[in-house]
């Protein structure tokens, strides 16, 4: 997938750019490899001072920077929008020196906005990690990478050994591999294996803030809320405000893809049509059957009423539907949603670390469900049956895997439910042939995962 930052800001007078609007976080992104530390110094300037590690100035400085991050309104990007000075304030209240966990597992396979940040900016990612780890007083910083994500791996990895030629201000800086399954990313699966074990959700409390990486204060921060941190603490929380809706604002990275001209990442403002994202993409190829919003955790609208979709949690709301992930998924009118439906609820249910049982029983039986529905074997009342077996398997586990799938299920059930009954009367369609549309990693559906890419669409 390509990045797509067309916008430019004119510089201030002191040489310095100082974006009110689009780009923000996509300026200066480079044709190929990443940014220079010296590169990025001369777009963004140096890092903000906060008054270095220890003294009373110092934790002073540092809740200042707490403060501008709770009045700019900062959520954070990686799914859950959660307020991200919140989680900041819960680990600097913290006794125990803290760390800060930098996370881009990225399981989710429509999304790539992650590791572009890292391919591209790493060190704009790397100057949010260090301002984080000042705010909350840790001293080391840990950016966990997909290890499918091998130019980020090796970007990001190249990045830390520029800081420290340049003795830049710093905590310890360090890389860790992650393995590529759908819930590597889940706070306390990442806890766990950066503990040793396996990368297996856990059930909670502790909470990671209170006991988190060797039994330390832990903060875990998506990629781009760390981008975002490092543009709030240059410009200030107003500036982060100029853009978005007074409940989401700001900017965000979107992976678009589907029949488009130009698929690739894009910075939107939240709020924005979702018809003005196509037509920044060159428009759609094929007439759009579906939008899938938020990833495989997230929800379809149908095609016809996407004219008046907003791209904010508040207005996807009315369609049950929010950002989720930054995955804005086009599916053609040429695609069976009842065969991709089945593919993916396959797919999800293969993702279970097959610890909790609703996980491992419930999302198999409900892909076999769906699955029978597009083979049109399906016994009759097959809808209440999924609708029974899906109050049985959300909320019930370790992390929020089922009730994700869940949600895709009853919400393509929903969507296309024209699609869902003829495929239970007559099977398959015309359209089950056709080469699958929604995008799949090609690493193994067990968690015992190899090494390879992402499959970009």
């Amino acid at each position: 997938m390509s990045v797509n930052s067309t916008l430019t800001e004119p510089l201030s007078p002191t040489g310095q750019r100082t974006p009110a609007a689009l780009p923000r976080l996509l300026v200066g992104v480079p044709p190929h490899g990443a940014l220079s530390l010296q590169e990025h110094t001369a777009i963004h300037g140096p890092l903000p001072a906060t008054g270095g590690r220890g003294g009373r100035r110092t934790r002073e400085r540092a809740a200042l920077l707490v403060d501008e991050i709770e009045r700019s309104g900062l959520l954070g990007h990686g799914g859950a929008a959660f307020p991200t000075a919140t989680k900041m304030r819960a680990v600097a209240g913290a006794r125990r020196r803290s760390i800060v966990v930098v996370n881009a597992a990225e399981g989710e396979p429509a999304s790539s906005k992650d590791r572009t940040l890292l391919q591209t900016l790493p060190h704009l990612v790397l100057d949010g990690a260090i301002l984080a780890a000042e705010a909350v007083g840790a001293d080391e910083v840990i950016v966990c990478v997909c290890e499918s994500a091998e130019e980020a791996v090796e970007n990001v990895a190249r990045a830390i050994e520029e800081r420290a030629r340049a003795s830049e201000r710093s905590p310890s800086l360090h890389l860790k591999t992650v393995a590529g399954h759908y819930v590597a990313g889940q706070e306390s699966a990442l806890v766990n294996y950066l503990n040793g074990g396996p990368a297996k959700p856990t059930f909670t409390p502790p909470m990671p803030f209170a006991q988190g990486v060797r039994r330390r204060p832990t903060l875990i921060n998506n990629v781009e809320t760390l981008a975002h941190v490092a543009l709030i603490a240059r410009h200030g929380a107003a500036w982060f405000r100029q853009l978005g809706t007074p409940s989401q604002p700001g900017s965000a990275l979107v992976t678009l893809s589907g029949p488009l001209v130009h698929p690739g990442v894009y910075e939107i403002e939240h709020g924005a049509s979702l018809s003005s994202l196509i037509q920044a993409a060159g428009g759609a190829t094929a007439r759009t059957h579906g939008a899938l919003l938020g990833g495989y955790a997230g929800s379809w609208v149908a095609g016809e009423l996407l004219n008046g979709v907003a791209l904010s949690n508040e207005h996807l709301a009315a369609h049950g539907a929010c950002l989720g992930a930054g995955v804005v998924l086009l599916l053609s009118e040429h695609a069976c949603p009842v065969t991709e439906t089945a593919r993916v609820a396959r797919w999800l249910a293969g993702q279970s670390t097959r610890q909790c049982g609703p996980c491992v029983h419930g999302l198999d039986a409900l892909a076999t469900k769906v699955e029978e529905i597009a083979s049109g074997i399906a016994q009759a009342n097959v809808g209440q049956r999924i609708e029974r077996l899906s109050s049985l398997t959300a909320r019930r586990g370790a992390c929020r895997h089922p009730d994700g799938a869940v949600n895709l299920i009853l919400s393509a059930l929903e969507t296309f439910e024209g699609e869902f009954a003829e495929h239970a009367r007559h099977g398959p369609c015309d359209r089950c042939a056709l080469p699958p549309e929604l995008p799949m990693p090609r690493w193994p559906v067990s968690q015992e995962t190899a090494r390879g890419k992402l499959a970009a669409r």
